[in-house]
């Protein structure tokens, strides 16, 4: 991050700097250049005392630890006796002094923009002062800013609040703070040249006006552009996933092999193309005949599936030319992931397919999945069923565990890549292909990298902005950059940034595997949130407190319940109910209750969401109940217990109709939490006829989660609409 060392760098005086960053907007102190200690007296007699003293040098970066800042100097005497201290510590770096007003305010911040090797430029705004880099309180954008942009930035950092009113000194003036983030937005698309920018402390006065005590400009050569890999089309990616015909490549009769397990993962997936098998050796596997060469293959191929070694595979690359096949799905690992000669043969194989007009997903992939066509050429057998979310892994092992977790939780898989070293193919384009996709409803990412952060940040934006982006990111480094000259290039790093990216482009971050697969359930079964107001629903008082709990942690509010309201649940639970939110529904078995709580909230304009809890999995206990009955009881008639259980089924199946269809007309987000789960329960149930599904989580905690996460992600759209 920041600034590269061997770049040849020249640094503003704090006067130049200031007098640079004037006309973007940026509000400045008045002050005065002297080029003695007798010019520095007069100049302060003519400000008026007190006044501040400074050394100036281009080599002078941090004043304050040389002693070369002085304050509150009230007559001439003292400014003569800190020129002299001056003089003395600077010593022939020394190019003159600075004299200031002493400008007064109890709150101090920074501002700042640093250019990022990935994402270009980056403004940062923060706690400011003397203890800038101890709390590290700070945010980051990319430029350009819009307003919205900017205003995040300011509202987001920890010491929001020293923004208001404090201690007797007016609000920040916001609009004038705004300006000021807008303009350094400005220098880094206009200006190549200027490396780092730093204003510290950008101090707010009595008053509520941003003013900048003090700046760092540094300018250096710009930057040389990076050659990215080329753009693939979604034109060109889709006939990956919808082969007619697909040939083994490698193809082996071994099990444990990959050549042996993508083919039967494939056929046992129900595949209805045709397969062809290839092997030097010839013969049959699995009663299949064998090709020596794809060019051999009788047939048309529409994908050709390359599990042989690396140093093979670009012998392959005129056989497949001459057949005419342009797709490959490279298994074989031996490619970038093995060091820089690895790189070197990725690169050269990459050079010579997209030549000969083949494209390649991967190297080093564990296979893709479409199961709208049955199609399952995967690495482990992992069959989820058909539906909306489309999900790219940059590690095959994490993507195949997810999609055993969606398949598990019943979530529906619209298609899977494991997108490997990305050598040709990168998650730049699979978003692309995703924004066009019209089966695509949600995105879900696992990365690690990306090769084009610019493009990587356009793409995520524009997708957001129609379908919600999840995302969980591994590797990320706390390490900045050595080279740093300011505090804002010193504290930013690889997180930090891309953090901001996700939060700029409306990417839905998690931090955990399973929370993509809970995000997934969530944003492809219900309808998003149009507030943060949640009613909660529960079978027992102290999961309706731990619910209300992380709520408030996650953001959300817990309205009061109406009068109106009130009188209309008095008609529905008994004279002992709570009369607040959460409603405890009191243990009450009458199975008609939570029906029509549930609608009764639901029509309540007072809230956004509901969260119920503990009402569905009750089945379980009663299960468990019938079996101790059995073995207490003898005489106990079997038929009633049997009774006992399909009356708590029934119950569950029309409960989870009765929400669906409410969910359609009034349009809130139910989220449940089940009382008990066993292997059988799904996060996602299906009810025939309806867009929307039922979502039932094992915790409170993953319900509050994706809710939180919901909201989130309408704010970000809702923004879009306001600023379009």
């Amino acid at each position: 991050m920041g600034t590269n060392s061997k770049q040849t760098k020249a640094v503003l005086t704090e006067f130049e700097s200031k007098q640079f960053l004037k006309p973007y907007g940026v509000s400045v102190v008045d002050e005065t250049m002297a080029a003695s200690a007798a010019e520095a007296v007069s100049a302060a007699q003519k400000i008026g005392f007190p006044v501040v003293l400074k050394g100036l040098g281009k080599e002078l970066l941090h004043k304050t630890e040389l002693e070369l800042v002085h304050l509150n100097l009230n007559d001439a005497a003292s400014v003569k006796a800190a020129a002299g201290t001056i003089e003395k510590n600077a010593g022939n770096k020394l190019e003159g002094f600075l004299v200031q007003p002493q400008v007064s305010g109890k709150r101090e911040f920074v501002a700042g923009l640093f250019r990022d090797d990935q994402y270009g430029p980056v403004v940062m705004f923060g706690l400011g002062g003397i203890f800038t880099e101890v709390l590290s309180d700070v945010s980051f954008r990319l430029a350009p800013l819009t307003e919205q942009d900017a205003d995040e930035m300011i509202s987001e950092i920890r010491s929001s609040a020293l923004l208001g009113p404090f201690r007797g000194e007016s609000a920040v003036d916001k609009k004038q703070l705004i300006q000021t983030l807008m303009g350094l937005s400005k220098v880094g698309t206009q200006c190549p040249d200027v490396a780092e920018i730093d204003i510290n402390p950008l101090l707010i006065t009595p008053k509520g006006r941003p003013v900048a005590v003090d700046a760092l400009v540094i300018k250096g050569d710009p930057k040389p552009k990076k050659t990215f890999t080329p753009p693939v089309s979604p034109a060109d990616i889709a006939p990956l996933f919808y082969p007619r015909s697909v040939a083994f490549v490698g193809a082996s009769g071994r099990m444990g092999k990959w050549g042996y397990t993508l083919l039967t993962n494939t056929i046992g997936g129900g595949f209805s193309g045709e397969i062809y098998l290839v092997n030097p050796k010839g013969g049959t596997i699995a009663g299949r005949p064998v090709y020596q060469s794809v060019t051999d293959i009788p047939g048309p191929v529409d994908v050709a599936v390359v599990s042989i070694p690396a140093k093979a595979v670009p012998a392959l690359i005129p056989q497949f030319q001459k057949k005419g096949i342009s797709n490959m799905l490279l298994i074989a690992s031996g490619f970038a992931e093995t060091g820089e000669d690895g790189a070197k043969k990725e690169k050269e194989l990459i050079d010579q397919a997209r030549a000969a007009g083949i494209r390649i997903i991967g190297p080093n992939t564990m296979g893709i999945c479409n199961p709208h066509i049955n199609f399952y050429s995967t690495g482990t057998h992992v069959r989820p069923k058909p539906g909306s979310t489309s999900v790219v892994a940059q590690s095959g092992n994490m993507g195949n565990q997810l999609l055993a977790f969606a398949e598990l939780q019943g979530i529906g898989i619209r298609g899977f890549c494991g997108s490997g070293n990305e050598g040709m193919i990168t998650i730049e384009d699979y978003l692309d292909m995703f924004e066009v996709d019209p089966l695509t409803d949600t995105v879900m990412l696992y990365i690690e990298s990306v090769k084009n952060g610019r493009r990587f940040f356009k793409s995520a934006r524009r997708v957001g902005k129609k379908k919600p982006v999840i995302l969980l990111k591994g590797g990320q480094t706390k390490a900045g950059s050595e080279a740093a000259s300011s505090h804002t290039g010193a504290l930013s790093s690889d997180s930090r940034v891309f953090n901001a990216v996700c939060k700029q482009a409306g990417i839905v971050k998690v931090e955990k595997s399973m929370q993509l697969l809970d995000l997934a359930a969530a944003f492809s079964s219900l309808p998003l949130p149009k507030g943060k107001r949640v009613a909660i629903m529960t079978l027992g008082g102290g999961w309706g407190v731990v619910t209300v709990d992380l709520c408030e942690a996650y953001g959300l509010e817990i309205p009061d319940l109406s009068a109106e309201m009130i009188k209309k649940i008095d008609e529905i639970l008994p004279p002992y109910w709570s009369r607040a939110n959460p409603i405890d529904l009191v243990g009450e078995n009458d199975m008609s209750i939570p029906m029509t709580t549930m609608e009764e909230l639901m029509k309540w304009d007072g809230c956004d969401a509901i969260i119920n809890l503990g009402i569905v999995g009750r089945r379980h206990l009663v299960s468990k109940l019938a079996d101790s009955v059995r073995k207490a009881d003898p005489t106990c008639p079997e038929d009633f217990l049997e009774q006992m259980n399909k009356v708590l089924d029934d119950f569950e199946e029309k409960y989870i109709h009765k929400i669906v269809s409410m969910m359609s007309e009034y349009q809130k987000p139910v989220l449940g939490v089940s009382m008990l789960k066993d292997e059988k329960d799904l996060t996602v149930t299906n009810v025939k006829g309806f867009r929307y599904k039922g979502v039932f989580f094992p915790t409170p905690e993953q319900a509050v989660t994706a809710l939180s996460k919901m909201y989130e992600y309408y704010n970000f759209i809702s923004r879009g609409k306001k600023q379009t």
